[in-house]
């Protein structure tokens, strides 16, 4: 299998495994949502680290097999190719990105799926699709729009070209930069902490903002405002406030 599951202490580990760039083939792009999946159903992952491995997180898609597919075979598995991010996107916890190396195409486009990015001193991001005679179809053109405004993300888009770890972190396309051999420990530990804490309202969280964003503002305060209410029906706001009352902030365990 091109990418792998593992799971210890609450953190799901989605790791990418096709030496030597991690092309994102069809195989390993169905691979992908097929456990994203699997993450949203087990109880037992409460958040996710994304990981391409050591030396790279992801080059981009597999060229040679898109040079093979004509027109209508794109048209069949374009949205195969979407749906399978969006199924990371979808997951309702807590998702990380620990990105070493490039994250090209496909690979930047995946790194955008997650809620935070935690990049090496050694990456290097873009979309470099329209070097090929393409746009990102992965859903690169909406979720890097949203994430650094439109004119940075055309810059991109248009140009082709890559932006190393600093510049990034500027653009706000990843959330910190740390040293390359730090990465998937820097990422573990954010997803870690995480992981103890309450599963419904960090889902609630994380569906209000995400949510929130593709819509107007009044129906975005009424998706806050329901998840809130119903955050009062749940064990774990019981135990958080009988441990604030009872013990001060921050001292509430929620497993």
């Amino acid at each position: 299998m091109t990418v792998h599951l593992e799971v210890a202490e609450g953190v799901g580990t989605l790791r990418l495994d096709r030496p030597p760039m991690n092309a994102l083939d069809i195989a390993t792009q169905d691979r992908i949502k097929e456990l994203a999946e699997e993450i949203t159903r087990r109880d037992d992952v409460r958040s996710v680290v994304v990981y391409g491995g050591e030396k790279v997180f992801a080059a981009g898609a597999d060229i040679k097999e898109m040079r093979a597919m004509d027109h209508a075979a794109m048209v069949a598995r374009a949205r195969g190719l979407q749906d399978s991010f969006t199924a990371v996107a979808r997951i309702p916890k807590p998702v990380v990105a620990a990105i070493t190396g490039y994250a090209l195409g496909g690979g930047c486009e995946l790194a955008l799926c997650a809620d935070y990015r935690i990049a090496g001193d050694n990456a290097k991001l873009g979309q470099p699709e329209i070097l090929l005679g393409l746009i990102p179809g992965a859903g690169g053109t909406q979720r890097l729009s949203r994430l650094i405004g439109p004119s940075r993300a055309k810059d991109l888009i248009f140009t082709g070209r890559h932006v190393r770890a600093d510049e990034a972190l500027t653009l706000g396309l990843v959330d910190r930069v740390v040293p390359a051999a730090d990465v998937y420990t820097e990422a573990h530990a954010w997803a870690a902490r995480l992981a103890q804490g309450p599963a419904i309202a960090l889902r609630a969280a994380k569906e209000s903002v995400d949510a929130g964003l593709e819509t107007d503002l009044d129906t975005g305060l009424a998706i806050e405002r329901n998840w809130f209410a119903g955050l009062f029906a749940t064990e774990d706001r019981e135990r958080g406030m009988k441990s604030f009352v009872e013990e001060g902030p921050g001292k509430a365990k929620f497993l």
